[in-house]
């Protein structure tokens, strides 16, 4: 199985290279100085080239503060980039699987959003990958959306490096209490994306590690499985204004995993702890 994928040089693209390596097939991965997804003409020359059986869109704009003031940039790239990358993927008859955020919901719910939910994005970033999503249905025949929240790897910045590196900087820190949602280790989505792609089990998907938290809970889990001594003190959202709104609850109800027979992701503290090692033997 050929399979490219778009955004290999990002925290979850290159977990994607490198999951999808043990099988021994064909993956071709490409970042966004080889593979312009904003240019029909680059990605159909790609795609012609490598003819790929599939190919995991996870290219895409995700500066979710500087999208407020960036509109056109985050739709260029999130919307008109995967509608190209979905049309080049219907003419070479290619699955495509998109990779979407928890961002398409408002945060209003009080239970976990299921993934025929009714959609509502809050700002730019998330209605641009929404817009995306759409894009994707309409063009492609063959498709996986594969939603997911709160991702952090080894292989870029995240919510998990920034609070290890505060905690060397600073004596107390501040977290917001009042965001609920799920951390998501990439090499369990990689794990999850590699066997999805295998199938025709085409839909929606959401897909994180099991279990909640608040980014209070999860900072104070971060220093405790990394035997850090800080002190974190709750605030609320009000108390850290940031450009963009942010989904007060993004906790994500795995269905469609359950109802096609996959296994679901472990707990987010169990990724988390894997998380430490493998970022514990980079620094090394």
């Amino acid at each position: 199985m050929k399979v490219v994928v778009t955004g290999a040089k990002g925290q979850l693209g290159r977990d994607l290279v490198r999951r999808l390596r043990v099988n021994r097939g064909g993956v071709f991965g490409y970042g966004r100085e080889e593979l312009d997804i904003t240019r029909m003409e680059s990605v159909r020359q790609v795609i012609d080239e490598i003819r790929p059986d599939v190919i995991i869109h996870a290219a895409a704009y995700t500066k979710v503060d500087q999208a407020e003031s960036d509109e056109e940039q985050a739709y260029l790239v999130n919307a008109f980039g995967s509608r190209n990358v979905a049309i080049a993927a219907e003419e070479f008859g290619a699955k495509l699987c998109y990779i979407s955020t928890d961002y398409v919901f408002d945060g209003k719910a009080t239970f976990p959003y299921k993934e025929y939910d009714r959609t509502n994005p809050l700002g730019v970033y998330g209605k641009s990958k929404y817009a995306g999503e759409e894009l994707t249905k309409t063009l492609s025949s063959k498709y996986f959306i594969v939603r997911t929240s709160w991702v952090y790897g080894v292989h870029g910045h995240n919510f998990v490096r920034t609070m290890l590196r505060l905690a060397e900087e600073r004596d107390e820190l501040k977290v917001v209490n009042d965001q609920i949602g799920s951390p998501t280790y990439t090499v369990d989505l990689a794990e999850f994306i590699a066997q999805l792609i295998a199938t025709e089990k085409y839909g929606i998907y959401h897909a994180s590690n099991t279990g909640t938290c608040s980014w209070y809970d999860f900072a104070k889990a971060i220093f405790e499985e990394a035997g850090v001594q800080v002190k974190v003190s709750p605030i609320a959202t009000e108390d850290f204004p940031r450009p963009a709104p942010r989904p007060k609850y993004s906790v994500l109800d795995h269905l469609a995993i359950r109802a096609n027979g996959f296994q679901d992701l472990r707990h987010w503290r169990e990724g988390l702890k894997d998380f430490l090692k493998e970022l514990g033997s980079v620094r090394d």
